[in-house]
Formats: structure tokens, C-alpha cells, sequence
């Protein structure tokens, strides 16, 4: 079986300008998906999907592949990764590299590393399922979720779980926004990953940061030196 790795990287970050190649720790951010991707060893090819130059270039230093650049129409504010990734799979079937299983790797994921992604890989594969994505557990429970209105006035999404003990609560998991399994027809055929046909490879938190601001940015590098204390 072919694997793909897809890491999608657009140049138009708005809240963190240029924020796929920004620095972090000494290395541009992409730099560490790249070096996971390579050295996890599941991988046949790992591919940078980009419509930026400069992005291309840093990506080509590391060891990724950029045999296409990425059409604009599909790097803007509104372009999913999803599309992202279709667009990578038919672009590289025409030209007859032809992939059983694709994952998509973010760039802003640092915290993983290559057994991570070993792992996640044997999971997805002793599945079978179409897709296998990292997840995390939320910290708080979301039944006793409220929020506010135009007024600040305080409303529960749903009153019943007001007086209910966390531990009677059904856990509740989030996208940890770091990588995506799937076969490549899944790929083509689907666009909704959060069904039943999906399986997850839950992350301790202490692996998980969305990377949007420049906080978020502070604190992913801070969680980064406290998984690698010895190398700091």
C-alpha cells in the first residue's frame, strides 16, 4: 500500500502573518509537521500543498515535495483543507501517483512527533475505518456551556445539566486540528469527517494547541519545552 502525506499550507494568514513558516524555537513552524511526516516512516512521499513562494521554498529545505502550486481560488479566507487535499489527490493522480491511504498533516503542529503519527497510522489501519482524525478530550463539560447575549446576561445551552455532577456527564471530544487519516477515496467522495464512518486517536492535552494568535503561539512553544525538558 502507497502512502501520502499532504500538508496543506497557505500563505494569507491573517492573525499571524506568514504564521506556517514563522519562527518557533529556532526552526519555522512547518519545519516540524515535515520532519514528523519524514521520519515517521509510513509515508512514500510527504507533499506541501501552498500558493506561497516562500512557503514552497522553506518546505523544499526540509525535505517535502512541492510538485504543484496551489491554485489561489482555493487558498483564500474561506478554502477548507478538505478542498486542499481533494485538489493534491487529483493533481497527483494525473500525473499517476496514485495513493491507497492520505493523511493531512497540519503545519502548525509541533507537538506531535513521529511515533504519534506511527500509532495513529496502525489504529487507522486495524479499523478499517475511512477516516482516522487526532481528537481531545474537552477540559470542561460542555452540557453546562452557557453563553451570552447582546446584553451580557448569562443563558445555559441547556438547563437540565445545571446541577449535574461532571462525572455523570458524557465525555465530550473536539478536532484537535493536527492530522487526518483517510483513504484516498474517502477523500474524493467525502466531505464531512465527523460521522460514524470516522474513528479518532485521542491526544493528552498537553499535545494539543490551535495555533491563531500570537498567544496561542507563546503558549504551544511553552508546552513544547515542558514535553522536551531535557532538551532545554
Amino acid at each position: 500500500m502507497k502512502n501520502l502525506c499532504i500538508i496543506p499550507a497557505r500563505g494569507g494568514s491573517k492573525r499571524i502573518p506568514r504564521k506556517n513558516i514563522i519562527d518557533f524555537l529556532g526552526k519555522p513552524l512547518i519545519a516540524y509537521s515535515i520532519e514528523n511526516a519524514l521520519n515517521s516512516g509510513i509515508f512514500d512521499e510527504v507533499v506541501l500543498s501552498s500558493d506561497d513562494e516562500e512557503i514552497i521554498e522553506v518546505a523544499l529545505k526540509y525535505g517535502a515535495k512541492a510538485p504543484f502550486v496551489r491554485d489561489k481560488n482555493l487558498s483564500d479566507d474561506y478554502a477548507s483543507s478538505t478542498a486542499a487535499v481533494q485538489n493534491a489527490i487529483e493533481i497527483l493522480q494525473s500525473q499517476n501517483q496514485i495513493y491507497d491511504h492520505v493523511c493531512c498533516l497540519y503545519a502548525t503542529a509541533p507537538l506531535l512527533n513521529k511515533n504519534i503519527l506511527k500509532q495513529a497510522y496502525e489504529k487507522f489501519i486495524q479499523n478499517e475505518s475511512k477516516f482516522l482524525f487526532a481528537a481531545t478530550e474537552f477540559e470542561y463539560p460542555i452540557q453546562r456551556a452557557f453563553y451570552l447575549n447582546e446584553n451580557n446576561q448569562v443563558y445555559m445551552f441547556d438547563e437540565k445539566h445545571y446541577k449535574s455532577r461532571s462525572q455523570d456527564l458524557t465525555k465530550a471530544y473536539h478536532d484537535a486540528g493536527a492530522f487526518y487519516f483517510g483513504t484516498s477515496k474517502a477523500w474524493l467522495e467525502e466531505d464531512f469527517i465527523f460521522k460514524p464512518h470516522s474513528s479518532v486517536f485521542v491526544l493528552p492535552r498537553n499535545l494539543v494547541c490551535d495555533i491563531d494568535t500570537i498567544q496561542d503561539l507563546e503558549f504551544a512553544k511553552i508546552l513544547y519545552k515542558v514535553n522536551h525538558e531535557s532538551a532545554f
